[in-house]
């Protein structure tokens, strides 16, 4: 087993030990207090649970490159509408996000130009159009058959210039 590399993370500890001294979330159960799940980008320019005005407890995020709606998103999906009292999902893309600003072969390209890695047994879902992309991901939840009926489920994109959310017909 690996020691803790604490050097590389003593930024996040010493933040860590100032949060854990005004921790105030110890009654939180776990469950989406207002029934909401969001799938969105791991693009550190979205803080998902501000952009809702929502705070800790109140949805579960669920992350990934592209906001993409995957096997595991759908796995954690059921997860979280069974026993998470999720009963909503917003399925939450942004503008200006690198997933839909190239094709596959471009990004297998820059990653082996920059690091010497070839990725191409990887598939990173890109899109050439955000917004079919966001009614195909928005339908394959609705269509998930052990998803409840009852989940409403919805698509909006973030724009991360305004903080704006565009409702998108899907």
């Amino acid at each position: 087993m690996a020691k803790f590399p604490i050097d590389a993370f003593a930024d996040v500890l010493q933040a860590n030990s100032k949060f854990a001294t005004t921790f105030e979330d110890e009654h939180l159960t776990g469950t989406a207090r207002r029934g909401l799940a969001i799938v969105t980008c791991i693009d550190s320019r979205i803080n998902p649970l501000a952009v809702v005005g929502m705070k800790s407890g109140d949805a579960k995020i669920l992350r990934n490159a592209g906001a993409r709606v995957t096997d595991d998103v759908l796995r954690t999906l059921v997860l979280a509408s069974y026993l998470l009292a999720v009963n909503r999902v917003l399925v939450m893309p942004h503008t200006d996000c690198r997933m839909a600003s190239g094709d596959e072969e471009s990004i297998h390209a820059s990653i082996e130009e920059r690091h010497g890695i070839d990725t191409r047994n990887i598939e990173f879902r890109t899109v050439s159009d955000q917004r079919e992309a966001l009614a195909t991901d928005v339908a394959s939840i609705r269509a998930y058959s052990i998803l409840p009926k009852t989940l409403q489920v919805a698509g909006a994109i973030y724009n991360v210039h305004t903080g704006e959310l565009e409702p998108i017909d899907c």
